[in-house]
C-alpha cells in the first residue's frame, strides 16, 4: 500500500464515523507561543481542549504535518542515521472534542489497523496506564486481545524499564492516560515488547497513540480536571507504511526511495544505502514545508533552525558529489520538484508555492557555497591542534564567522572520531547574547519595575475613538527605571495614566506625541512606549509644579502627526494585498515601519521587483484608494477571524479577541493599529524606493498624502530644472536626452579611432627607432595621451612587428604613471615581462607584475619615470648578456 494510498484511507475511514476532515495546520503554532514548531497534530486544538475555542464539529480528523527539530526535540544528528528519527512527519489524528471517549477510540482504532488495513490480530501489541482497569477491560474483553499482550505501563516511577504512557504536548498544558499500539516484526528482528528491558530493539515498533485528555497541567505541575473529556490520536504515517509495506526502516518506504533516488541522482551517488542520502531525504520535507509556511532562513529563532536543517542537508549533498566538500554544485533546490511529486496532492499549497521554495534554497545554498570551502579548512587546523574534542570557543568562532550550525560541526567532527565541547559553546553564544543585550539597551525604554508592575492595572486606551480626553489619572511615574514619588520642572520620566488617547508603539505604527496638562504643569510626550504589553508608558519631560500620582490630568495626542501615521500604517495594509497580488501568495510580512512622514514595508521575495512591477502594485494601491472603500474595523474571536478571510501576520502573537481591519474586498488584516475611515482619505501613494535587506526579503518604502504630493512637487522641479539645462520640456525631454546620448557615443567613437591611430603612429616610429641587443629588439618609451588600453593594445602591436623583443610602454597622467610590458619570440627564454615591469614601478614608487608575456604596473608620474626608462635597455641588455 503506497503512503499517499495509507493517507487518503485513513481520512475516509474516520469520514465514515461522522468526523470532519481538517487541514493540516502551519508548522508555525498561530495560538501557542510556548512551542517553536507543530510537533503533534493537536496543537491546532489545544484551546478547543481547554474549552476557551468553541468549533462547529466535535468529531475531527486530519493528516498534520509536523517538525521536531529545536528545544527538547533537537537530536538532529540522529537523522538519517536511525530507521526512525526525522526532522519532519505526518501524523495521522482522529479527535473527540468532548463526544466520545476510551471505547469507540480504541474500537476503531482496532477496525482501521485490521479490517481496513489487514494487519494481523497476532501481531498487535497494546500497553495502557498502569492505573487505567477501563482501557485494559477495553481491550482484553471487548476487543479480545488477550491480556498476555496488553501491558501495563507507568509513568517512570514503577518498574526500571517502564515507558511513560501518561502523554503531554508540553510542560504546560492538556494532558492525560494514553494506550498505545505496537506492532510485532517477529522473532527475526531484536527486541523485546513495551516494558521490557530490551524495548528499544526493532521488532516491537510503536504505531498509534490514543491519548484520554482528562486534565490540564499548570506550570506547577498540578492537574486539574479538562471541561470534558477528549481524545486525541498520533499515528506516524511513515511507521505506518514501514509496517504494510514490510520494511523495517521509515527510508525504505515508497515516499522516501523516490527522494533518495532523485538525491543521488543529482549528487552523482550510486550507493543508495549511503546516509547522507537519507539526511538529504529528510531535510528536503522539513525545509519545504518550513519555507511554505513563512520560515526564512535567518540566524535566530525559527529561521535559525531552518538554516541549520538547510547546511546539514548541503553539508552531506557536498560529501557525495564528486570532488567532495571543493564542488559545491548547488543541488539541494533542485530536490522540491520530486517532493511536489510525491506529497504536492496531499499538500497543494507546496505545489502552489514551489518556485518560492526553490529559490528561497537556492539563495541558501549560494549564500553557505560561499563560506563553506574556508570554514571547513579552519575546521581541519582546529581538529588537528585539539585532540579528542573540538574546543567550545573554535566550535562558536566557526558559528559566528562561518554559518556552520554547532549541531554541522558535531556531525562533522563524529565522522572524524571527534566530541564537541558543547558547554563552551553554550557558554560563548551566551557571552555573546550578553554582548547584544548590552550594546541594545536604550535609556528612557527601561522596563517597568515589577514591584511595580504587579500592582497596575492595564491602561485602557482610548485613542480609537478620540485623541483627547480629560481626568485621566497618573497612575506611577518612572525615572531611570524605578518608580518615584514626584516629578520636578525640567525632569525627563514616564508617566503611566489610567487611561489614555495616546497609542504606544507596536505592530510597526510609531507611538504617538502630545501633551499632558492639568493645573500644574504641562507634560511635553516625545515617545509613547508599551511596557509589559498591557501599560502606555508616555516618555518626556515634565514642565512646572510638582507632580505626583494620583494627580488628575488631560491627554491630547498630536493630531496632525497622528493623522499622517495613520496614512501611512491603512496604506500598508493596501500594499501587502497589492504585492501579494502582483508578486504571488507567498508574499508575507517580515517587518514595517509606520512613522508620520513615510513608510517602510519588508516582505518575503527573492528577486528585485522591475519598474513595471512597482507601477502595477503603486496603481493597484491608488486604484483602491479612489474607489474610497470603507475601513470596517471588527472585533472578534482569533479562529473566527482567520475563518473571516484575515491574514494573520508571521510571527505575531495574537489574544483570543482580536480586532480586524477590513477595506472592501482588497484587504482583510489582523491588526490593532489605528486607520483611516475610508480608503480615500490616503489621498496619494507613492513608492520611492525599493531594496534588499536580507537573503529573500525585499523592502519597500513609500510616502502617502501630503509627503506624496511633496514627492510628486519635488520630482516636477527636477523635470524642470532638466528641462532648462536641456531648453525641452515634457515629451521633448526624452527625444533631446536621447540625442545627446547619441551624440556622445558617436564622440566617444571618434575618440577611440584617434587613439588607436596615435597608438599605432607612434608604434611604427617606436619601431623603427628600438634598440637591437644581438637579435633581441628592445623599445622602453613614454607614450603620452593613451589610456590603459591603449598602451595594451600598442605593446601587442610591437610585439607582432618586432616577433623577438622587450618593450615597455608608460604613460602618465594626473600624477600618476601607468606602465604596460611585453617579451615576445626569442626573447621569451632569457626576459620575463613581470620583472620589466616591476624593476621600472619599484624605481618610481610603485609596484607591478604579471605573466612572462604580458604585465603590467604604476607608480608616481615623475622625472624618475623618464630616468627609468631611459636606462631601462641597458638593464635589460644586461640580462639578455
Amino acid at each position: 500500500m503506497k503512503t499517499s494510498e495509507i493517507r487518503s484511507a485513513f481520512l475516509e475511514f474516520f469520514r465514515s464515523k461522522g468526523h470532519t476532515i481538517v487541514p493540516s495546520s502551519s508548522l508555525v503554532p498561530s495560538n501557542d507561543p510556548t512551542l517553536l514548531f507543530t510537533n503533534s497534530g493537536m496543537v491546532q486544538f489545544k484551546n478547543v481542549f481547554l474549552g476557551s475555542e468553541k468549533l462547529g464539529y466535535v468529531r475531527a480528523a486530519d493528516v498534520q504535518r509536523c517538525l521536531r527539530a529545536g528545544g527538547k526535540h533537537n537530536d538532529l544528528d540522529s537523522v538519517g542515521y536511525t530507521a526512525r528519527h526525522h526532522t519532519f512527519f505526518e501524523m495521522l489524528g482522529n479527535w473527540s472534542f468532548g463526544d466520545y471517549f476510551k471505547r469507540e477510540a480504541i474500537a476503531w482504532a482496532w477496525e482501521f489497523l485490521t479490517g481496513t488495513l489487514k494487519l494481523h490480530k497476532d501481531r498487535l501489541w497494546v500497553t495502557v496506564y498502569h492505573t487505567d482497569d477501563e482501557a485494559f477491560d477495553i481491550w482484553n474483553k471487548d476487543i479480545g486481545v488477550p491480556a498476555a499482550r496488553i501491558v501495563r505501563i507507568g509513568d517512570n516511577k514503577g518498574a526500571p524499564y517502564a515507558s511513560d504512557n501518561f502523554w503531554q504536548m508540553a510542560d504546560t498544558g492538556p494532558c492525560g492516560p494514553c494506550t498505545e499500539i505496537f506492532y510485532d516484526h517477529g522473532p527475526g528482528i531484536p527486541g523485546g515488547p513495551p516494558g521490557s528491558p530490551d524495548e528499544d530493539g526493532d521488532r516491537y515498533i510503536e504505531i498509534w497513540n490514543l491519548v484520554f485528555m482528562q486534565f490540564d497541567r499548570a506550570a506547577d505541575g498540578t492537574l486539574s480536571k479538562l471541561p470534558a473529556p477528549c481524545v486525541d490520536t498520533g499515528m506516524g504515517l511513515e511507521r505506518l507504511a514501514a509496517v504494510l509495506q514490510h520494511v523495517h526502516s521509515n527510508y525504505e518506504i515508497d515516499l522516501f526511495q523516490h527522494l533518495i533516488k532523485v538525491a543521488a541522482k543529482l549528487t552523482n551517488t550510486a550507493d543508495l544505502e549511503n546516509k547522507s542520502l537519507r539526511v538529504i531525504a529528510d531535510h528536503i520535507r522539513a525545509c519545504s514545508f518550513l519555507i511554505v509556511d513563512g520560515v526564512l532562513p535567518s540566524n535566530e529563532g525559527r529561521g535559525y533552525v531552518l538554516r541549520r536543517i538547510i547546511r546539514r542537508a548541503l553539508r552531506h549533498g557536498y560529501m557525495l558529489q564528486q570532488g567532495g566538500l571543493g564542488q559545491k554544485q548547488p543541488f539541494f533546490h533542485a530536490m522540491v520538484g520530486a517532493l511536489v511529486e510525491v506529497m504536492g496532492d496531499a499538500y497543494p499549497e507546496l505545489l502552489a508555492k514551489r518556485e518560492f521554495v526553490e529559490r528561497a534554497l537556492k539563495a541558501e545554498e549560494e549564500r553557505f557555497g560561499e563560506t563553506l570551502e574556508q570554514g571547513m579548512k579552519v575546521f581541519e587546523d582546529v581538529a588537528k591542534k585539539s585532540g579528542n574534542a573540538i574546543p567550545g570557543d573554535a566550535a562558536f568562532r566557526l558559528y559566528d564567522t562561518y554559518g556552520f550550525p554547532v549541531d554541522l560541526t558535531a556531525d562533522i567532527a563524529r565522522e572524524r572520531g571527534l566530541t564537541v565541547d558543547m558547554a563552551g559553546f553554550e557558554l560563548a553564544m551566551e557571552q555573546q547574547r550578553e554582548r547584544a543585550r548590552s550594546a541594545s539597551q536604550f535609556e528612557g525604554r527601561a522596563s517597568l519595575p515589577a514591584e511595580l508592575a504587579s500592582t497596575l492595572a492595564p491602561t485602557k486606551f482610548l485613542g480609537y475613538e478620540t485623541l483627547a480626553a480629560d481626568g485621566c489619572k497618573v497612575l506611577a511615574l518612572v525615572r531611570a527605571g524605578r518608580a518615584v514619588d514626584s516629578l520636578n520642572d525640567g525632569e525627563d520620566a514616564i508617566v503611566i495614566l489610567d487611561r489614555t488617547p495616546f497609542y504606544a508603539e507596536s505592530g510597526g505604527q510609531v507611538g504617538d506625541s502630545g501633551v499632558l496638562t492639568n493645573a500644574d504643569g504641562r507634560f511635553e510626550v516625545g515617545d509613547t512606549i508599551k511596557l509589559g504589553g498591557v501599560f502606555h508608558a508616555h516618555v518626556g519631560r515634565w514642565g512646572g509644579k510638582v507632580l505626583k500620582p494620583g494627580a488628575s490630568i488631560t491627554a491630547q495626542v498630536d493630531g496632525a502627526r497622528r493623522q499622517s501615521t495613520v496614512l501611512n500604517h491603512s496604506a500598508t495594509h493596501l500594499l501587502h494585498a497589492a504585492l501579494r497580488k502582483e508578486l504571488g501568495t507567498h508574499v508575507q510580512q517580515k517587518g514595517s515601519l509606520v512613522a508620520p512622514d513615510r513608510l517602510r514595508f519588508d516582505f518575503s521575495h527573492f528577486q528585485p521587483i522591475g519598474a513595471d512591477e512597482l507601477r502595477r502594485i503603486e496603481d493597484l494601491v491608488n486604484a483602491e484608494i479612489r474607489r474610497n472603500t470603507q475601513a470596517e474595523v471588527r472585533e472578534m474571536a482569533y479562529q473566527d477571524a482567520l475563518d473571516f478571510g484575515a491574514l494573520a501576520l508571521f510571527g505575531e502573537k495574537y489574544g483570543d479577541e482580536v480586532r480586524v481591519l477590513r477595506m472592501g474586498e482588497f484587504s482583510t488584516e489582523l491588526c490593532g493599529g489605528t486607520h483611516v475611515g475610508r480608503t480615500g482619505d490616503i489621498g496619494l501613494f507613492k513608492i520611492v524606493g525599493e531594496s534588499g535587506v536580507a537573503a529573500g526579503v525585499r523592502r519597500i518604502e513609500a510616502v502617502t498624502g501630503a509627503a506624496a504630493i511633496a514627492f510628486v512637487a519635488e520630482e516636477e522641479a527636477r523635470l524642470d530644472e532638466i528641462g532648462g539645462l536641456l531648453s525641452a520640456h515634457g515629451g521633448e525631454l526624452v527625444d533631446k536626452l536621447r540625442q545627446l546620448f547619441d551624440r556622445q557615443k558617436k564622440l566617444e567613437r571618434e575618440l577611440e579611432s584617434l587613439k588607436a591611430k596615435a597608438a599605432s603612429s607612434a608604434t611604427q616610429d617606436l619601431a623603427a627607432n628600438a634598440r637591437k641587443v644581438g637579435d633581441i629588439s628592445i623599445v622602453a618609451a613614454r607614450v603620452d595621451g593613451l589610456d590603459a588600453k591603449a598602451l595594451r593594445e600598442g605593446v601587442d602591436t610591437l610585439k607582432q612587428k618586432l616577433i623577438d623583443c622587450v618593450v615597455l610602454l608608460a604613460t602618465g597622467s594626473d600624477g600618476k604613471a601607468s606602465l604596460v610590458g611585453g617579451v615576445h619570440g626569442a626573447a621569451l627564454g632569457k626576459v620575463k615581462a613581470g620583472d620589466v615591469v616591476a624593476h621600472v614601478a619599484a624605481l618610481i614608487g610603485g609596484k607591478g607584475g604579471g605573466r612572462p608575456d604580458m604585465a603590467q604596473g604604476g607608480g608616481v608620474d615623475s622625472p624618475a619615470l623618464d630616468s627609468a626608462l631611459a636606462a631601462l635597455p641597458e638593464w635589460i641588455a644586461n640580462r639578455l648578456a
